[in-house]
């Protein structure tokens, strides 16, 4: 259990450095709506690859007024992943990249990560404790809990990690945002996948991130 937990949380951490950065093993693509990506800054807390801890840093202080709500009339447009086995609703234009065994959706501040792979067993409230939590601790940037429940989508069962952290420093500005990271935990047949949400601490999201994950179907 645990490794399989160890090589999920790195690989839903990686998937953000590659939609922000860029690597040899993504590329970035159009959109869902068919226009070319934009570059985007740096807004996924992790440590790249998840082997080795980010360097001890303390909690940026939260903007007064972050630029990262999605507007009320954005228009949702739905994307299907054969590999991945399922379809969800994305904001239509944000910049979309892909890697084996993820997607992620980007736009400004604001991420959306879908990854996959097979898994053993659903997950529990007590394996993400006992497993994704001593992970992010040392992959994500400033890593704060903020707590763990479990709940249901019309997907199935989820578990829910949520917890703040800091941006990766912009490669121009250096600046860094702190963000709310929401990460929904799935399983069906043998399959596990996860939906990591990122916005700026004080983004109101709620709306937008519960069209998200509402609208994961497996497939």
């Amino acid at each position: 259990m645990k490794s399989r937990r160890t090589l999920m949380v790195a690989a839903v951490l990686a998937i953000g450095l590659t939609a922000c950065g860029g690597s040899g093993g993504s590329r970035t693509e159009t959109s869902p709506s068919g226009t070319s990506s934009p570059s985007s800054p740096s807004t996924q807390p992790a440590g790249g690859s998840g082997q080795t801890p980010v360097p001890t840093e303390s909690p940026v202080p939260p903007e007064d007024h972050p630029p990262g709500d999605i507007p009320d009339n954005a228009a949702f447009v739905p994307y299907r992943s054969t590999a991945g086995g399922f379809t969800v609703s994305v904001p239509e234009g944000w910049a979309r990249t892909t890697s084996k065994g993820s997607v992620s959706f980007t736009d400004k501040l604001n991420t959306v990560v879908v990854s996959w792979q097979p898994a053993a067993a659903a997950p529990t409230v007590a394996s993400a404790k006992a497993d994704e939590i001593p992970q992010l601790r040392q992959s994500a940037r400033a890593f704060a809990l903020v707590d763990v429940t479990s709940g249901s989508l019309p997907a199935g069962p989820f578990v829910l990690v949520r917890y703040q952290a800091n941006s990766d420093p912009n490669p121009v500005t250096g600046k860094q945002y702190r963000l709310d990271v929401l990460r929904y935990e799935l399983f069906r047949n043998g399959g596990e996948r996860v939906i990591t949400l990122l916005s700026p601490v004080g983004a109101d999201n709620v709306d937008p991130w519960n069209a998200v994950t509402q609208s994961f179907a497996w497939s």
